[in-house]
């Protein structure tokens, strides 16, 4: 966490037992926890996939992004 920029940076790294949706889930999860944190206004989402197994990283990054006026999600899955 970045306290004084009010911004959270998560990293995943890919596995065979992280599916595309069980991925998009934690994320989901993930932002609405880091929501409701006082010192979180956005996140960021770093997923690093070496064996490119995530189906469709590219609608993955357009579902779960999401800006709000007090906060925003953005993802990013590399590489492409």
């Amino acid at each position: 966490m970045l306290k004084d920029e009010k911004i959270v940076i998560e990293v995943k790294k890919t596995r065979k037992s992280l599916t595309t949706k069980l991925l998009g889930d934690q994320l989901i999860i993930d932002s609405e926890k880091y929501r409701a944190h006082p010192d979180c206004k956005k996140i960021f989402c770093f997923v690093y996939d070496p064996d490119s197994s995530i189906i469709n990283p590219r609608g993955i990054e357009k579902d779960l992004y999401k800006k709000e006026i007090d906060f925003e999600v953005k993802v990013l899955i590399v590489p492409k």
